[in-house]
């Protein structure tokens, strides 16, 4: 199963747009969260695919804040990120999905890439394409779970 996430779009159609066209073969399209207005338009030019939400802190619309979902024979935790403290943030969102019996846990909020493993969970920070923070980049990410069930993920710079 191959997934393209992407968190913090904050207005940019246009940047989240040519993501999901780039990545068109992907089975799933996750949006972490501070960008419904331009998540709904892309899901509507794209209505054939399938997307999630999940509510940021500068989103508005009746979404999810958190969700627990089976993708690809894996358990996901997926957030925003605002409601977990930064300095606290590995140990109790890694902690938040072992008591959901996550495998991985999606985050966003930071706009900084983080992908590490935290006692047993891969917790993934896809960063942001449009606003990048400390001196990243600007960036998504890829997951794959492949057939024997390992998940990887990567970030995927911006180069347009």
């Amino acid at each position: 199963m191959n997934i393209t996430v992407v968190s913090d779009t904050h207005g940019d159609f246009d940047t989240l747009y040519r993501i999901v066209e780039q990545n068109i073969d992907s089975d799933l399209f996750i949006h972490l969260g501070d960008g419904e207005r331009e998540f709904y338009d892309v899901q509507s030019v794209f209505y054939n695919k399938p997307f999630i939400f999940i509510k940021g802190n500068n989103d508005w619309e009746d979404h999810p804040q958190c969700l627990v979902t089976e993708l690809g024979g894996k358990r996901f935790y997926m957030c925003h990120g605002h409601r977990f403290d930064r300095s606290l943030l590995s140990d109790r969102l890694s902690a938040t999905a072992v008591v959901n019996g996550c495998d991985a846990a999606l985050f966003g909020h930071t706009h900084v890439p983080f992908n590490e493993t935290v006692n047993g969970v891969l917790l993934f920070n896809p960063g942001s394409p449009v606003l990048p923070r400390g001196g990243k980049a600007p960036t998504y990410g890829i997951i794959n779970i492949d057939e024997d069930g390992s998940i990887n993920a990567e970030h995927i710079e911006i180069d347009f």
